[in-house]
Order: structure tokens, then sequence, then C-alpha cells
């Protein structure tokens, strides 16, 4: 049988990139997947390049028009579910219907989220009655502290089985990976980490994502594909706890 398939991470936009989408459906459709989790650019959100950057109109402009693309994207043969990218405006009253999960990212040597912002707490307020996962991508400490302090009740992704947010063996090793509100995503995640996540925490809450354009959709589904999983296992980690977790069944 074959399986239904949603890459749950990858990334598009036209503004500081060009990622567009009509490059990327072609290596979906070759893939088999029919469903895309689609994330703004980071460069269309804020200068990471920039360590004292500071937020401006023209870029609360620019992030608007980065989820406009998104909301924009209909396709016959692919589904495309949208991502809201958060950042220091913390604009909850942009947050419309049609987004399906939020974006927080952020890397230890760009600019950093303004925690201490009420409108911060605002946002999450909105995000946990909308019953929103986050996909998470911080520091490691900022990782503990968002899991513990802020959203202990949120169901949170850690994309890349925790590569880019300290490494997937700190945090192990800090509980992370067992707190039941915890997912992750294999999108450009070693092999061995994924049968390590796989043996110790079952299938039920890893999702299979490309993170395109740093990868292909064919190069990570071959990692999962490549295990011989279960049918059921792979079914789940292919696009049933995407779909269970976005609750896109009741969308």
């Amino acid at each position: 049988m074959p399986f239904s398939i949603i890459d749950s991470h990858l990334h598009s936009g036209i503004q500081n990139v060009s990622w567009l989408w009509e490059d990327i459906r072609p290596l979906l459709l070759a893939a088999g997947i029919r469903g895309a989790g689609v994330i703004p650019p980071v460069e269309d959100i804020y200068d990471r390049y920039n360590p004292r950057f500071t937020d401006t109109p023209k870029w609360q402009a620019c992030r608007r028009r980065a989820h406009q693309y998104l909301l924009e994207l209909h396709d016959p043969q692919v589904r495309v579910f949208p991502y809201f990218f958060v950042w220091n405006d913390f604009a909850w009253e942009d947050l419309g219907p049609q987004y399906v999960a939020i974006k927080w990212h952020r890397h230890p040597d760009e600019p950093q989220y303004h925690y201490d912002d009420p409108r911060c707490r605002e946002f999450l307020k909105v995000v946990r009655t909308r019953q929103l996962p986050i996909l998470l991508e911080e520091s490691f400490n900022n990782t503990l502290f968002f899991l513990e302090h802020l959203a202990p009740d949120m169901p949170v992704i850690i994309p890349h089985l925790g590569a880019l947010s300290g490494g997937y063996g700190p945090l192990a090793r800090a509980g992370v990976w067992g707190h039941p509100l915890v997912y992750a995503d294999s999108a450009v995640a070693g092999p061995a980490e994924i049968e390590d996540y796989l043996n110790r925490h079952g299938s039920s809450r890893l999702m299979f994502g490309s993170d395109y354009p740093f990868s292909l959709p064919q190069t990570e589904l071959n990692k999962i594909l490549s295990l011989n999983l279960p049918e059921e296992d792979a079914q789940a980690i292919l696009s049933d706890n995407f779909r269970r977790l976005c609750r896109l069944g009741e969308r």
C-alpha cells in the first residue's frame, strides 16, 4: 500500500530569497508527497546576520508579504499547510485560521526574542487557545526555558531532532524527548539519531520533514523508508502524526 506523505517542514518565499513553490512542487510530486507544511524563509522575517537587529515597520511589512505568499498557494496536487513565523512584534492579530502551526526560530548568534515582552505571553495565549503546535528552533538554554516556563502545557516540535537546538544527546540528557508534549521532526537529522529516537520513544511523536532547500524531499524521505519500519509506524511518521497534531481533520 502506498503511503500518504506530508513533508512537514520546508521553506518557500520570493522576497529576500528565491525559493519558489513552482520549483518545489515537482520535487514533492516526484517523491510521491501530496502535502507540505510550508514555512516562510528566515530571511523574510528578520535580519539574521545582524545580532543587533531592531524590528521596523519595513520588516513587519516584509513578514506580512511572506505569510501572504503562503496563504495564496493553492495547488491542485499538493495540499499546502502554512506556518505562521512569529517575531518580536508577536503579531497575534495576524494569526488567521488558515495557519496550522507556529514557527519560532533563532540561532545563538542571531537577534533574540523579547521573552519579557507582555505581547509574548499574549501571543502564546492565543496560540494555546487555538491549540496550535509550535515548531521551536532555539538555543539549548532557551529551548529549556521555553518548555519549562513559557509553554509547559503546549505541544512543541523540535526540528532536526535537536541538531540546531543544542544537539540530540544534550536534549536527551535534559529529559526533553521524554516530555509528553514534545515532538520532533526528522528534517536533515542523522539516521543514527532517528533510529535511536524511535527505539527509545516510538513512532507516535516523530514527523517527516525535508527542510527544503537545505535538503531534498526524496533524500530525507529515503532515510525513513530505509528503516523498513512496520507500515503503521512509517505511516505515523510520514503523515499521521502531523495530521493529528495540527488537527487537520478538524479544519
